[in-house]
């Protein structure tokens, strides 16, 4: 079974809480980019095996997510090995989701493969398990994802016609350093309040938290966004925890006016 395993964007995330657990409570609405896709075989094999094509992933064989899915169905249903083969084609460090989708495609694979039969909401539980983003890419559709990212519900967000461009900078942001400067805040105005304003009033009052600090740290992600905009750029920000960046674009011409500098151009 091949599943293309697509990333996604953030519109707006607001860390509102530290929580006991360690963890924060945020707010973000997500929103897939089905243009730019890792892509996840598995198929029944004698034993298990897995083979990365595309973009070498930054991490030892056994600590990959796919691996970690498969290990992680084991611990509950009677899977046969397997060979697994991700073609990556999502930058990593990007926060654009890339690994938590190809974990969830390989869980979405198995239940397939193996007739598990699992409804939604074992999915989304199972995917949980693996991260905070992976749960998203079960529905994958615009969702508002709360707690970790792991509680959804769906929003009505059409893009439709629009044009997306994705910056990945050579800069890799990791999750602790995102965090290590966040000053969580509850906003007087619910994200999903603000999300139905027009993308034209966005960039006033929707915002990533995390590009305060980010942005004092990496200075050029900041001229990357001021140049979207400068390009004519409805709306644009940093995803997730960075370091892409994005911008959500009108029409083709402006949003080629970037070209020189990224690859990931897309309609939506």
């Amino acid at each position: 079974m091949e599943i293309k395993a697509n990333c996604k964007i953030n519109i707006g995330l607001d860390i509102l809480r530290r929580r006991e657990d360690g963890y924060h409570d945020l707010s973000t609405i997500m929103f897939p980019v089905e243009g730019l896709y890792d892509v996840v075989k598995v198929e029944p094999s004698d034993c298990d095996s897995f083979h990365n094509a595309g973009f070498a992933v930054d991490c030892a064989t056994e600590d990959n997510i796919c691996l970690k899915a498969l290990h992680l169905l084991r611990q509950h249903y009677a899977i046969g090995p397997v060979a697994i083969t991700l073609d990556k084609h999502v930058p990593f460090g990007a926060g654009l989701g890339g690994g938590s989708s190809d974990g969830t495609a390989v869980i979405v694979a198995l239940n397939e493969i193996f007739n598990l039969k699992l409804t939604e909401q074992e999915l989304i539980a199972l995917a949980a398990e693996l991260g905070s983003d992976t749960a998203f890419f079960v529905r994958n559709t615009p969702q508002l994802c709360e707690g970790r990212g792991e509680i959804m519900t769906p929003i009505d967000l059409n893009l439709a016609g629009k044009w997306l461009v994705i910056v990945k900078p050579d800069v890799n942001v990791s999750t602790r350093e995102a965090y290590a400067g966040v000053r969580p805040e509850i906003p007087a105005i619910p994200l999903q309040e603000r999300i139905k304003a027009s993308i034209s009033e966005w960039q006033a009052t929707i915002k990533n938290d995390f590009e305060k600090t980010i942005f004092k740290a990496h200075p050029e992600l900041a001229e990357i966004k001021t140049a979207l905009l400068t390009a004519g750029a409805a709306y644009a920000a940093m995803s997730g925890s960075g370091s892409a960046m994005f911008g959500i674009f009108d029409d083709e011409l402006s949003a080629k006016k970037l070209s020189n500098t990224t690859p990931y151009i897309f309609k939506v």
